[in-house]
């Protein structure tokens, strides 16, 4: 992050104390929560054009970035069943979700709407 974004964060949490006691307005909050959502979105861009701009001279940044979006979650935590009881397994997890989406895409499948 750069130096104006972290004090546009600074200032950002400054005057969200000074609405909570009434010495700013709603309307001034809400400038400086648009001004810092856009500054945080530039340094995004930024920071995402670089390893792709700079793959030929820095490819260990490149491949550091591009594997820190690769990362998924493995797990699906436990799950409650229809009696109530703590299902851990993974083939009766995806049974339970199956059933379970199954269920609320079939009104949707009876009923479908023309495309046009």
């Amino acid at each position: 992050m750069s130096k104006e974004l972290l004090a546009e964060l600074r200032w950002k949490r400054k005057i969200f104390g000074m609405w909570k006691e009434g010495q700013a307005t709603w309307e001034e909050y809400r400038n400086v929560v648009r001004r810092c959502r856009d500054a945080k979105r530039k340094a995004n861009v930024h920071m995402e054009s670089n390893p792709t701009r700079d793959v030929k001279d820095n490819r260990k940044g490149f491949f550091k970035y591009i594997n820190s979006k690769w990362k998924t979650r493995d797990n699906v935590g436990p799950l409650l069943n229809e009696v109530g009881v703590l299902v851990m397994e993974d083939a009766e997890k995806a049974a339970l979700l199956g059933a379970f989406f199954a269920s609320v895409l079939k009104p949707a499948l009876r009923n479908p709407r023309p495309w046009r």
